[in-house]
């Protein structure tokens, strides 16, 4: 049941032992999110705690409160009066859903939602989970401070492509400036994010190598097999590095994480990659996307390029 954000601050001041999710292969965004609700309800005397089934990169440690998410393990006893998955359909969050049997609340920005919570809060409008956030935190009545505003900050910036991205609008700027005045530091963020292992960017180099080009270059992807990610760290920003050549018109990650495990990050200028994402069960918005094929990387790239092309074949 779809619910305003009115009755979502309400289900939040009703409850004290409050457990925060997000997705699978966290970004910015559902990290950024999560602590920043977390924030705001220990304003409030909340019992909050926050866990995300994956590790988190070190490279956002620069958020207050990042060394507190907690990481489930099986047989886990999660104990909550309300369990909030932000940023995500329910069937992303992993091991949460099975370790926390709270009734759950779903805050999300993404079209493709599945609606399976009992209550979700769905803007399809904001640019992200962190610019709901902030709303939100208007509608609780807490006064933002720093810790909040460090979160926030990087959940809008890393959606938006750091505002440059057409989900960027008004309103998102002018909750950037709010949290700006709430202490924020642009400077911190970007800079925690730009540093890079030097394992990392050898294994960047590694990744861009991988780049072939496909449908006479309206599509280009990357396939990075198991081996490959056990002998290099995992190349982030590598869908970025993709995105930008010229004439591709949807891009494409696929890294083999664990044997028979595919994380896919698809990119566009314009088609709707959600019609990809949605074939494996995954999501996102129109022009940024993402999914899980549960096979090895050759079988998984074979059935990824064939959902590519339908969908280029259908919008020719």
């Amino acid at each position: 049941m779809q619910i305003s954000l009115k009755e979502t601050a309400a289900e939040l001041k009703a409850k004290q032992r409050i457990v925060i999710t997000a997705h699978v292969n966290p970004d910015g965004d559902a990290i950024g999110s999560s602590l920043g609700l977390a924030h705001a309800l220990r304003a409030l005397g909340k019992d909050v705690q926050v866990f995300i089934d994956d590790d988190i990169p070190a490279a956002f440690s620069v958020l207050p409160g990042y060394e507190l998410i907690g990481k489930p393990v099986d047989g886990q006893n999660i104990p909550a009066d309300l369990l909030v998955a932000v940023d995500v359909s329910l069937d992303r969050i992993g091991r949460v859903a099975e370790l926390c049997t709270a009734p759950v609340l779903n805050i999300d920005h993404h079209v493709t939602n599945d609606g399976q919570a009992a209550k979700l809060y769905l803007d399809g409008k904001a640019a992200a989970a962190a610019e709901i956030i902030y709303q939100l935190i208007g509608e609780l009545g807490v006064d933002g401070n720093r810790d909040m505003a460090m979160c926030l900050y990087m959940g809008l910036a890393t959606d938006t492509g750091w505002f440059r991205f057409s989900n960027a609008t008004p309103k998102t700027m002018l909750a950037a400036a709010d949290l700006l005045a709430w202490g924020a530091e642009p400077n911190l963020i970007s800079e925690a994010l730009e540093q890079r292992p030097f394992a990392e960017v050898q294994s960047l180099a590694v990744g861009m190598q991988k780049i072939e080009l496909l449908a006479g270059g309206r599509v280009a992807g990357a396939c990075l097999d198991y081996a490959t990610m056990q002998e290099y760290d995992a190349p982030e920003g590598l869908i970025g590095m993709v995105r930008v050549i010229e004439g591709v018109d949807i891009a494409f990650t696929l890294k083999e994480k664990e044997p028979n495990l595919c994380r896919v990050s698809l990119r566009s200028k314009g088609l709707d990659v959600t019609k990809i994402a949605l074939q494996f069960g995954g999501g996102g918005h129109v022009r940024a996307a993402g999914c899980t094929i549960e096979k090895n990387c050759a079988e998984a790239r074979m059935e990824l390029i064939n959902a590519i092309m339908q969908v280029l074949e259908a919008e020719s």
